[in-house]
């Protein structure tokens, strides 16, 4: 749902904006106990914030992400240049290290963004809606990439999105919020919960538990 909080609250999980109200721990402590140093090397958040410049090459933005770990030139260590590589392996962009950004399209952008969230190397990934403006093949693509990430690097990956069908079938866990009351959950759990049928209005889109997606009532 549009205007519910979701960019808000997971902007606010990664500290990229004061909190409203309520608490937030990071390994069970106040957020406020750590420093912006050591948030970066715990957390690493992808926006949809357009990147500051897209003169650089892929190589160069996707190395932004170690730079918690460099010392004050910036300067990279064999570590660094191996966590840079692995990540660009990891979501398939080799052969684009050397192309300037401004040249990329937005599924290859997007994938970008991504390798410098896995280059950070931290155990919280979080996204803002790192599907939108992509068609329908590469937001599976995205998401699917997500999801096999999560898996082999046992990190967390937490990500906002309107792509609820898709989230049902790939995520392990998942939060609706609504205006008076949020859910969360496994997707078998929230279907058992009925938390998708209150979505939409009945008279215009249905909820079918059986195959878990919604129908437009014409």
């Amino acid at each position: 749902m549009n205007g519910i909080g979701k960019s808000t609250l997971l902007r606010t999980l990664g500290n990229v904006q004061p909190k409203l109200s309520g608490r937030i721990r990071l390994n069970s402590l106040p957020m406020e106990q750590f420093t912006t140093a050591e948030l970066a090397a715990e957390i690493s958040v992808v926006l949809t914030e357009p990147i500051a410049s897209k003169n650089l090459t892929v190589l160069e933005l996707i190395s932004l992400g170690r730079q918690p770990y460099t010392n004050w030139l910036g300067t990279l260590t064999v570590e660094d240049r191996d966590k840079i590589s692995l990540a660009m392996d990891m979501v398939q962009i080799s052969e684009l290290k050397f192309k300037k950004c401004y040249e990329l399209s937005d599924g290859q952008l997007q994938r970008v963004m991504i390798a410098r969230a896995i280059a950070q190397d931290t155990q919280l990934i979080l996204l803002d809606e790192p599907t939108t403006h992509l068609d329908l093949y590469h937001k599976v693509q995205i998401l699917k990439l997500l999801k096999s990430i999560a898996l082999a690097t046992e990190k967390t990956i937490l990500f906002t999105t309107h792509e609820i069908e898709i989230a049902i079938q790939l995520c392990d866990n998942m939060l609706i919020l609504e205006r008076n009351r949020s859910t969360f959950g496994s997707p078998c759990e929230l279907i058992q919960m009925k938390s998708f049928e209150n979505l939409f209005p009945p008279d215009t889109i249905t909820f079918d538990p059986q195959t878990g997606s919604f129908r437009v009532n014409k």
